[in-house]
């Protein structure tokens, strides 16, 4: 019996993603949480003919987060908010890091054990942020703790069969490793499967708009919104990939991990120099079964952008860690 929770059911990407886990042949029973109207999206989903209970529930009740996290196997966190008009990028992370923390709080107590699955951004910084508390609490385990970083594959691969003019977007794979805000993203086109040859400015676009394809969804969306069914996508593909290894089935997905404490890990951060970066990760019944260090295949190219990234995970990072180790005053 896998138990499986959406903290932040309720919002733009809690929804979808919680209507795909409802249709998981993976997922037996779901619960979602969210500081409003989960019980109400619970009730709509439990309509849903297929097998497997659906239970909604609030912050503000008393034993909401325990209820909600009690018996989980497996912890999807989109949740967060966007970013409003006047409002910074440090306002936003301050807000955003903040529930996240009080999340991965109520995990360390009341399902230590399960898969945590990061979708809130900053990603770069929130993971750092959810490993240092549950490292407070003695339960920090790297191979169970992941930032999703799929919605930038799902992109890579959609835009390369675009510009390589494949019918099917589901036949290519792009590796694409770093982090997942930006510059940080890079995708190594040149390890595509199958061998695609895309070069000079057609390349840089196609780079630039794998790494910003976010900006394209809130300019469409009058930046009323951004991605949120993507999203919801995209995690949904990486939450069945650890379910699948949980279960003793072959699965692979580059993941934003902690290094240190999955096998291979150590010798990509020997070659980046940062505790976290994503990288293809096999999954099995613990979790990260090994980190893949494709970042040596990588070409001139592609080796200009990971020091980019590099230089902004740094930061990133440092951020997260700080926010724990420093709370903001309130």
């Amino acid at each position: 019996m896998v138990k499986a929770v959406v903290a932040g059911a309720a919002g733009g990407i809690g929804q979808p993603l919680s209507l795909l886990l409802k249709l998981s042949p993976y997922v037996d029973e779901l619960a979602l949480y969210d500081v409003v109207n989960s019980p109400g999206v619970a009730a709509d989903l439990s309509h849903i003919s297929t097998t497997g209970p659906v239970k909604g529930y609030l912050a503000k009740d008393e034993a909401g987060l325990k209820g909600a996290l009690t018996g989980a196997d497996i912890v999807v966190i989109p949740a967060g908010i966007p970013r409003k008009p006047g409002m910074t990028r440090d306002d936003l992370f301050k807000i955003n890091a903040g529930i996240v923390q009080n999340i991965i709080e109520g995990i360390a107590q009341y399902a230590p054990k399960a898969f945590i699955l990061i979708i809130s951004n900053p990603v770069n910084s929130t993971v750092p942020i959810a490993a240092e508390v549950l490292k407070k609490h003695n339960v920090f385990d790297p191979k169970r703790l992941f930032g999703v970083t799929t919605l930038d594959s799902v992109r890579a691969d959609t835009f390369t069969a675009e510009v390589s003019s494949i019918k099917d977007p589901k036949s290519v794979h792009v590796p694409v490793v770093g982090g997942h805000s930006g510059e940080t993203i890079v995708p190594l086109l040149s390890l595509t499967t199958p061998n695609v040859s895309i070069q000079g400015e057609t390349r840089d676009k196609l780079v630039n708009r794998i790494q910003f394809g976010g900006d394209e969804v809130v300019k469409a969306k009058d930046g009323a919104g951004s991605a949120t069914l993507s999203m919801a996508y995209a995690g949904f593909l990486f939450a069945e990939a650890v379910l699948k290894g949980a279960k003793g089935e072959a699965a692979t997905a580059a993941a934003y991990i902690h290094l240190d404490g999955v096998t291979g890990g150590s010798e990509i951060k020997q070659k980046v120099g940062v505790d976290y970066f994503a990288v293809p990760v096999t999954f099995g019944p613990e979790g990260a079964v090994k980190a893949e260090n494709i970042l040596t295949k990588a070409n001139e190219y592609e080796q200009q952008l990971l020091k980019v990234a590099i230089d902004g995970l740094k930061g990133n990072i440092s951020k997260g860690v700080d926010f724990v180790a420093n709370p903001p005053a309130n």
